[in-house]
């Protein structure tokens, strides 16, 4: 495999996972999410490339992670201690393609494809 790529597990809406070889460079990182990414770190050292804007620009719920409904295409990739994007180890590839295997139903009524945004204030001056 080239070092610039990486060997990641696609998840598309309605599909199983598949194993994909892609560019690591960040038009194709965001070319396979179908827009602005963003990085949710899973508890293994393991990351969620997600759609930033999924729920916004209204694309299809696909898969609940955690307590959320991740809408759009998302792939999973490893992480280095640099904070690299990486391949998937084999071992990771049959553990996330059983954790994605079954394809969901959704309603769309589903509190979670709400879109929400959180706001943190932060003061600067220390209460001057």
């Amino acid at each position: 495999m080239k070092a610039n790529m990486i060997k990641v597990l696609k998840i598309e809406v309605g599909e199983a996972p598949q194993v994909k070889e892609i560019p690591n460079e960040l038009d194709s990182l965001q070319e396979e999410v179908g827009g602005l990414i963003e990085c949710v770190y899973l508890d293994d050292g393991c990351l969620a490339i997600v759609n930033e804007e999924g729920k916004l620009n209204g694309m299809e719920p696909n898969r609940r992670l955690g307590t959320d409904i991740i809408c759009g295409p998302f792939f999973i990739c490893g992480d280095t201690p640099e904070g690299d994007f990486a391949s998937l180890s084999e071992s990771e590839i049959q553990r996330y393609s059983q954790h994605f295997a079954d394809v969901p139903e959704f309603t769309g009524k589903e509190p979670e494809l709400e879109a929400r945004m959180t706001f943190i204030g932060f003061d600067y001056y220390g209460g001057r």
